[in-house]
């Protein structure tokens, strides 16, 4: 019979990120036995130690996309690789450093608990690099597009964009010392100040024009499949991010200069995903006919636009663009299928297949604002023991592309029958069951 103190703290504590002292309030309104804070603290810790820090490899696939990266509890580095198409923590490690060794030793747990890499998905830290090649280095390493382009030149954007506003206000506070000069000598001076103010803004607002132009340019560039459905060439992209990162050069903008030549260097691993590509759209073409391909393909593109915009406006245009690209993906292969579920099954497969075509490790850092509210609440005082319980908690989603699922359920595709409180009793009673009779 369960333990109900143990599980009303473990509910407690995980789903309503409650502090401690919370917890213990909750426990004793209920009656529950062992509600004090230490007899909590000491009964999560003793859970945490029963639970591995590497996901069991006999409920995973064999083979995964890893997205790998670092997050921090204050100044203590924790080293996180997740399964970017279902979610689900492969690894979390409390370290106290980030260099070459520790992440070497991670992705040698991975390995040896029977995970293998498709490739790996990660910034490009120096440790984290230099771990990737000490141990997985018969695997690609795709930089992280998002912190590649997106985060190195897309605040530039808003920093120009602010400077052009800034020297609109000077021009027109220049032209309203103008008109109220009172002598000829007051007047020559401040219209010579606004001739300057006015260049000063003329400049400001072509460098803010011209430079989101470029940027907005290099992001298209980072797409999969152009709007037809077809695959984009490989070395166009890559020449084309090129030309652009040289056109911004000649800004001769410091801050500018600096942020292409960081880009630059990230390229000779900034496009491997279009490799992966390839291999997935041509074991795609088996499903079903390229027409009827190309538009899932956009459909699917549409799919990941949804999910990245931040404006209501621009997620609603890209799911009405997805939901016509479907249409005309079920109008191409309504030919000679009778099936009435054969399209939702086709796109479910291919969706699927496209969904290991991942560009950034940006899901880390979803992991990260997930179990942000732990730290919080222990004020960033982080066991493992505490990692190990928080990768346990197999949270089911509420909305999205995943909704109704839980990571683990998407990773091996079977149906979770039991709650995550059930199962981790389960694990209680198999390896500490006097912890149930306390």
């Amino acid at each position: 019979m369960k333990n109900t103190a143990i599980e009303v703290m473990l509910s407690t504590r995980i789903e309503a990120c409650s502090s401690l002292g919370n917890v213990s309030t909750i426990m004793k309104r209920q009656a529950c036995d062992l509600s004090s804070i230490g007899s909590i603290s000491q009964t999560l810790w003793r859970i945490g130690g029963l639970l591995p820090m590497t996901i069991d490899s006999k409920q995973a696939l064999q083979t995964l996309v890893f997205a790998s990266d670092e997050i921090f509890s204050k100044n203590t580095p924790i080293l996180v690789t997740v399964d970017p198409c279902s979610s689900a923590i492969l690894r979390i490690e409390l370290s106290k450093t980030r260099n070459a060794n520790d992440w070497k030793n991670h992705f040698e747990c991975l390995m040896d608990n029977g995970l293998e890499a498709i490739y790996l998905v990660s910034d490009d830290g120096v440790g984290l690099r230099a771990g990737h090649s000490a141990a997985l280095s018969h695997t690609v390493r795709q930089s992280d597009t998002y912190h590649a382009i997106a985060h190195t030149l897309g605040h530039w954007v808003e920093r120009l964009e602010k400077s052009a506003y800034k020297a609109i206000e000077e021009e027109y506070e220049r032209e309203q010392k103008v008109q109220s000069a009172k002598s000829e000598q007051a007047k020559e001076k401040q219209q010579r100040l606004y001739r300057q103010a006015q260049h000063t803004c003329e400049s400001a607002i072509r460098a803010y024009d011209d430079f989101s132009y470029l940027y907005y340019c290099l992001i298209k560039e980072l797409n999969v499949f152009d709007n037809e459905g077809n695959l984009r060439p490989k070395q166009q992209a890559e020449n084309v991010i090129k030309t652009g990162l040289q056109l911004i050069e000649e800004f001769n903008h410091e801050g500018l200069c600096k942020a292409a030549q960081k880009v630059r260097r990230t390229l000779p691993d900034l496009f491997h995903y279009f490799d992966i590509a390839e291999g997935i759209v041509n074991d795609c073409k088996t499903l079903v006919d390229e027409e009827t391909l190309k538009a899932y393909c956009v459909a699917w593109q549409w799919r990941k636009a949804v999910r990245k915009a931040k404006k209501s406006e621009r997620k609603q245009h890209a799911k009405q663009q997805e939901k016509t690209c479907l249409e005309k993906a079920e109008w191409w292969g309504s030919h000679g299928v009778d099936q009435a579920n054969w399209h939702q099954n086709i796109q479910k497969t291919i969706y699927a297949k496209l969904d290991k075509i991942v560009q950034s490790s940006a899901l880390v850092e979803c992991i990260n604002s997930i179990i942000r509210p732990y730290f919080n609440t222990s004020k960033n005082q982080v066991s493992q023991e505490q990692l190990n319980l928080i990768m346990h908690y197999h949270r089911r989603y509420l909305a999205g592309v995943r909704k109704n699922k839980t990571p683990m359920e998407i990773l091996t595709g079977e149906d979770q029958a039991k709650d995550w409180i059930e199962i981790l009793f389960d694990i209680i009673e198999e390896k500490d069951p006097k912890l149930l009779l306390a």
